[in-house]
């Protein structure tokens, strides 16, 4: 079972294609269940998100696509929402109540600093890089006890540029796996980091190794803005999440867990 429940589309406002297109290659890869979860809107950073007026437009293509393409791959909606902890207000309530299969919580945000942003990548000669770390991993626990969210975006998403969490902070970050784990949630491995200065998956084969432990349940995510990055890294993925002792895969449907096996 091939699985990849992350993909973006237009609405956001920085990936390019259409949803169709996305969708015609997944086939073409052999793709399963493909999953769009665009950007939802939010009156915060609202150059990289679709407008609150647009989500019912989004709902409906995705599950015209759904209709359409029924017996060739098993289309999913869902919705990545930003969790930026001490603002939770500024989540839509539409947005957690609308008619999705899952919502992928994510943390972009440090207060205002997007911290994955090249945009602001001057703002770390005049951060603290440990603390950023030790406020990042309460934003990702916070999140994971919110009760919003089935799955956990690029959890270690902080090292993009090349800062990965220092030693010190191991106790927190399984602190923030347990989380995860003691709020039923699944962490996603996200094949975008691969394509960044960090060149590797989210989370690190560190991280997956603490999570395998803790039998964190995971998903497949590639996290396609433009056509070339549907399904791209897969293998590289699914090969960790087998080398970990991974046996099976989730996706959600109605956000109700299912799972699948791992070939």
């Amino acid at each position: 079972m091939r699985v990849d429940l992350h993909n973006h589309t237009p609405l956001c406002q920085h990936a390019t294609g259409t949803p169709e297109q996305y969708l015609q290659k997944a086939i073409a890869l052999g793709i399963d269940i493909y999953g769009f979860s665009c950007h939802a809107p939010m009156m915060f950073d609202t150059n990289y998100r679709m407008a609150l007026s647009q989500l019912p437009e989004y709902l409906a293509m995705i599950e015209d696509l759904r209709e359409r393409y029924s017996g060739q791959i098993d289309v999913r909606i869902g919705l990545e929402v930003d969790f930026i902890k001490g603002r939770e207000n500024l989540i839509e309530s539409q947005v957690l109540d609308s008619k999705v299969d899952y919502l992928i919580g994510s943390v972009h945000f440090l207060n205002d600093w997007g911290f994955d942003n090249p945009e602001f990548i001057g703002h770390y000669k005049h951060t603290d890089i440990t603390q950023c770390w030790s406020d990042y991993l309460d934003s990702i626990i916070a999140m994971a006890q919110s009760g919003y969210f089935q799955i956990i975006g690029h959890f270690d998403l902080l090292k993009i540029f090349n800062n990965p969490p220092p030693p010190t902070l191991l106790p927190k970050l399984r602190e923030s796996l347990e989380s995860i784990k003691d709020n039923a949630c699944v962490l996603e491995i996200n094949s975008a980091g691969l394509r960044k200065p960090c060149a590797e998956q989210y989370p690190s084969r560190e991280i997956m190794q603490m999570a395998r432990e803790l039998e964190i349940p995971i998903t497949f995510s590639s996290d396609a803005h433009s056509l070339e990055q549907v399904g791209a890294g897969y293998e590289i993925c699914k090969d960790l999440a087998l080398s970990l002792g991974y046996t099976h895969i989730c996706a959600f449907k109605d956000k109700e867990l299912e799972s699948f096996a791992l070939t």
